[in-house]
């Protein structure tokens, strides 16, 4: 049985199969480096979040995931020049009846999102010993954003932060 490409065609397509090998091998790679950015997707009793946005490429994606969420909440510290986001920050969302969705869940950044049905809520966020408190109204078929921002000098031994400028 003879070949249908010479010896010589065949040699010349080697690099360039090696060079599509290589470029598959470097897109999994880029791919799965993405991926690890995505923070996880936690579920407790019966409602679904997710926080994070430590480093621009998790803050990017915590920006763009929060319209596709019911309700956004995000964490700083402010003076007059800066801001520190704050993680770490202790979140408890109670329903209009009192009843305990999110239990004292700690952010894994300054963003988190949460899959909260229609309806209105007690939002508290907690730093130390200093909690602040919202009311968040979530309404059909759109999302809904808190932004807690603890005043400066806010104790931050429980909580990590990063500054923005």
């Amino acid at each position: 049985m003879t070949s249908r490409f010479s010896s010589s065609s065949s040699s010349r397509m080697r690099p360039l199969a090696a060079a599509m090998l290589c470029g598959a091998v470097l897109l999994g790679a880029l791919s799965s480096a993405h991926a690890a950015v995505n923070p996880p997707i936690y579920m407790t009793h019966g409602v679904e979040y997710m926080s994070g946005g430590i480093g621009s490429d998790e803050a990017q994606l915590m920006e763009t995931v929060s319209p596709r969420w019911p309700a956004t909440f995000e964490f700083a510290v402010k003076d007059h020049n800066s801001a520190d986001f704050a993680a770490g920050v202790h979140v408890t969302v109670r329903d209009s009846s009192g009843t305990k969705l999110l239990d004292n869940v700690v952010s894994g950044g300054p963003f988190m999102v949460a899959r909260l049905e229609p309806g209105t809520y007690e939002v508290e966020a907690r730093i130390g010993s200093q909690t602040l408190k919202q009311s968040l109204t979530v309404p059909t078929g759109a999302s809904a954003k808190a932004i807690f921002e603890w005043p400066a000098g806010t104790d931050m031994a429980s909580a990590g932060t990063r500054t923005v400028q």
